[in-house]
């Protein structure tokens, strides 16, 4: 396996885990804020789509101009975007982002920088650190996604026991 294979082996593991912590949820739990910030499962993963997949793949990596929203927007439903279109735009994004990914050398740096977001805070990085960087960022979502899970019914994605 190569390097790029295993990173995204890695990241659709965790793209995976997003969708499967979500399984079973009626569309009312997919639409509940659970936590005092808000945020609801559905808009958490239209967050991952735009915010996560769509930028750092096709606006980063590939410089391609596309409608960015700003902050708190993307973490909101649509009024009117049914669960199958927000679930479908993420999986769309992933895809998308897959091929980015697919033409583009780890090596290669970004075609597009938002420096004046970052500033020195995240310096521009090549593919294969922004790879790791939204691995670590959809894991983290993961872990949201099973707390809130386990508030909503208790199901638990992955327990250890003794």
């Amino acid at each position: 396996m190569t390097e790029k294979e295993l990173l995204l082996t890695t990241l659709n593991g965790q793209r995976q885990h997003i969708l499967g912590a979500l399984e079973g949820l009626s569309d009312k739990d997919l639409r509940r804020p659970v936590l005092p910030t808000g945020w609801s499962c559905l808009g958490l993963v239209h967050h991952l789509a735009l915010d996560v997949e769509r930028f750092w793949f096709r606006a980063v990596v590939d410089g391609e101009q596309v409608e960015l929203l700003d902050g708190a927007d993307a973490w909101q439903v649509p009024a009117g975007a049914t669960t199958g279109q927000i679930l479908d735009l993420y999986r769309q994004e992933i895809a998308l982002a897959d091929a980015v990914i697919a033409r583009t050398p780890l090596d290669a740096e970004p075609r597009w920088w938002p420096a004046a977001q970052f500033g020195e805070h995240f310096p521009s990085r090549p593919l294969r650190g922004l790879l790791l960087h939204v691995i670590t960022e959809t894991a983290t979502h993961a872990g949201h996604l099973d707390a809130v899970r386990e508030l909503i019914d208790g199901r638990t994605w992955f327990v250890v026991e003794d």
